[in-house]
């Protein structure tokens, strides 16, 4: 079985307040993007890592990786207009190495991360993977603590919260299955692979995500991920 892990990291950190984009705001000497590969290279360091970023960004992260020395072997190929267009462009990146080298009874998976999730645990990386591998899809969830309340107007009720769970990254598919979903015309409903790839009518299977797992997108999330990476 061959392994891929698409990292996506077009963010331009608006809602950070900064010029810098949230996926190289330093964080222990480190990227926040250089975090996030480390930690699939640490589970598993045969996997391929493609990263996806924005052409008018690749000169600054290569840059940063011969400054400060990224030790982790990956490939880049450039951003689109959305995260859908991104991780389209991965896909194709991905399609030539596969059809030249991968077996045709070989499976091939491959998992989509957002690059500012740099605390995914091993565990819940390994767990998708396997889950991928027997139902084709897998994603991993977390349960909503806080109380909610749905909204129609001026007015709002709460609702059951232990309906709901939170969607986490990476999110793995077999390889052909997520291409298809991702040849399909572009849909604001696809809010992330997994919504993509049920539109197709294939189910989508979860697995525990790991509260760690926080996704960088403000300034209070930073505060939080400098606390968890001091810990």
């Amino acid at each position: 079985m061959k392994k891929y892990v698409l990292i996506v990291a077009g963010g331009r950190g608006l809602r950070m307040g900064g010029d810098l984009p949230k996926q190289f705001i330093p964080m222990a000497g480190k990227p926040v993007l250089m975090h996030t590969l480390e930690a699939f290279h640490r589970w598993d360091a045969s996997a391929g890592l493609i990263l996806v970023l924005p052409e008018d960004h690749q000169p600054y992260w290569k840059m940063l990786c011969r400054e400060i020395g990224c030790r982790v072997p990956h490939r880049i190929t450039s951003g689109g207009e959305t995260r859908f267009h991104s991780v389209r462009n991965g896909l194709h990146f991905l399609s030539e190495e596969i059809g030249n080298e991968v077996g045709k009874d070989e499976k091939v998976l491959v998992a989509v991360h957002d690059g500012v999730r740099p605390f995914v645990a091993p565990e819940v990386i390994g767990q998708c993977f396997a889950e991928a591998e027997m139902s084709g899809a897998a994603i991993p969830v977390v349960p909503v603590v806080d109380s909610l309340r749905e909204f129609s107007g001026e007015s709002s009720h709460p609702v059951d919260r232990s309906r709901y769970q939170a969607v986490q990254t990476p999110q793995v598919f077999e390889y052909d299955l997520l291409l298809e979903a991702y040849e399909q015309p572009y849909s604001e409903l696809f809010t992330d692979d997994a919504s993509a790839v049920e539109s197709l009518g294939h189910p989508v299977k979860t697995v525990p995500g790991n509260r760690e797992n926080i996704k960088i997108t403000t300034p209070f999330d930073l505060l939080v991920a400098e606390a968890l990476i001091a810990k």
